[in-house]
């Protein structure tokens, strides 16, 4: 039981000063944000090094890949991941992971509601953790069978599709509706400083064999999820603490601990009865009717697509692009790619800040997914003429596209997950967070498949592609972008 987690924490039981009163709501919830920011940049972080190293797996493209005709163009790379179909096997490679990863996703979220959740999450880590460095010794034992790679990320997408719910469910658990938006972008950078971590960490080892680019991001979730086992706690009411939605801290002196513990106080009353109606999990099918679930959800599909297409290609993309007139390294590319992460993280926060602000985050979403197209545009088409000039566009581009990205997976789905007319039930965050990330999760794995065959006739194809999903991803929110104007304008 979730209830339970207190007790079932092991660094509160050693160290009791970290218990109320010695400590204040207000510091258990920055420890939980803190805790679970780490938590799942660090599964990002063992998620990227497949990105890095594509550039050394797979072959080395000539520059118009559309009209090959001397196949030793392709001779290098590594077994089966080189010759004419490498960039199709490499866009396998993420489908499999992506495909496991997105039908995990539901499940995890189905099961996420019914069971402890640091459990859950850490049995997620060490999984994750695993797999990633199973896959890194296939350098080592020389592996050059397909189905050992794509079996281990199948598997390794299994484990990597608990985090998310569970990260979602519990700062949800702990978090109010105030700023919520905001709150919850600046919390959702560490995607893009997962990503970040995890592309300086492979290609800074990329040199000493390919292999060390999965196990030292592997070894690093490990060692995370081994903090989350120790510090996470999963609800504030296990601590003693109300509701943090009704922003006040339950007094924790001697007579109402002997209050709690007998059932005497009228407002433990009301809290019980609470915790039981919200006790019981929704159903999966319930959660989604639940209003606003479905546009969100196919919203997210167009846009990890988008996203996740830069996560796994970008830095290919990158290595084989001519900037200024020079081809780039294998380690320069990855670094590189870091900077469409660092715009994704500010491009988070302002968009929670700003749906904050204007208290529509249908609106916040439309308007930087639209501008987000003219930006992949230039990208595309000016990006090699400098270093600065890619650099700049290149941040431009992940600020907006990952802006609207963080805001549906974070605020947009903790208020879909507990909207009134769910009685605020905070056991409908998980399933509602999975469907959501679910579903745009086979956008993710749709959209690094289509790049691996669509490169080969060429990146303005690619390009094409991406803004095509863009602008289906706006169009999915219209119909709630003109009730939010419609509720603005009248006044509510």
């Amino acid at each position: 039981m979730q209830s339970e987690s207190l007790s079932q924490t092991p660094a509160l039981t050693l160290y009791p000063g970290l218990k109320p009163p010695h400590k204040t709501l207000l510091f258990h919830k920055i420890c939980v944000l803190v805790i679970t920011f780490l938590a799942y940049a660090s599964f990002h972080a063992s998620r990227k090094p497949p990105s890095i190293v594509k550039s050394v797996l797979g072959p080395t493209l000539p520059s118009n890949a559309a009209q090959v005709s001397n196949l030793s163009s392709y001779d290098t790379g590594w077994p089966p991941f080189n010759g004419t179909q490498g960039t199709h096997r490499l866009g396998e490679l993420d489908l499999a992971f992506l495909t496991s990863y997105s039908i995990g996703m539901y499940f995890a979220g189905h099961v996420g509601d019914r069971i402890d959740l640091r459990l859950f999450l850490v049995f997620g880590m060490m999984g994750s953790g695993f797999f990633t460095i199973l896959f890194g010794l296939g350098y080592w034992l020389d592996v050059h069978v397909l189905g050992f790679f794509v079996g281990v990320q199948i598997v390794c997408g299994v484990f990597q599709s608990i985090g998310w719910p569970c990260v979602v469910a519990v700062v949800g658990n702990w978090l109010g509706e105030s700023k919520r938006g905001l709150i919850m972008g600046v919390w959702n950078s560490h995607t893009s400083v997962g990503n970040i971590i995890g592309s300086v960490v492979a290609s800074g080892v990329l040199e000493f064999g390919w292999g060390w680019s999965f196990v030292v991001p592997g070894l690093l979730i490990i060692l995370v999820g081994i903090l989350v086992f120790l510090f996470l706690v999963v609800n504030p009411e296990s601590m003693g603490f109300v509701h943090p939605g009704m922003d006040i801290e339950m007094s924790v002196d001697t007579k109402n601990v002997e209050n709690l513990q007998k059932g005497e106080s009228e407002e433990t009353k009301l809290i019980e009865s609470d915790n039981s109606d919200s006790s019981s999990a929704i159903g999966f099918l319930e959660a989604w009717k639940l209003p606003g679930v479905a546009p969100f959800a196919f919203c997210l599909f167009f846009s990890k697509l988008v996203a996740y297409t830069f996560l796994y290609w970008l830095p290919y993309y990158i290595k084989h692009t001519v900037v200024a007139g020079v081809h780039i390294s294998h380690k320069t590319a990855g670094l590189l790619s870091t900077i469409f992460d660092i715009g994704g993280v500010l491009g988070g926060i302002t968009a929670g800040f700003v749906s904050d602000l204007i208290e529509a985050r249908a609106i916040t979403a439309i308007l930087f997914l639209f501008l987000s197209i003219p930006a992949l545009a230039l990208y595309r088409i000016f990006g090699s003429l400098s270093m600065l000039m890619n650099i700049s566009l290149m941040f431009l581009s992940g600020f907006l596209v990952n802006g609207p990205y963080s805001l549906i997976t974070t605020a947009v789905a903790a208020d879909l997950g507990t909207q009134s007319v769910n009685d605020r039930n905070s056991r409908a965050l998980a399933t509602v967070t999975a469907i959501i990330d679910g579903t745009g999760s086979v956008g993710a794995a749709l959209g690094p498949l289509l790049a691996g065959y669509i490169s080969t006739r060429g990146w303005n194809s690619v390009f094409f592609m991406l803004i095509l999903s863009i602008f289906f991803a706006g169009l999915c929110l219209i119909r709630i972008a003109r009730t939010e104007i419609r509720e603005k304008l009248s006044g509510k």
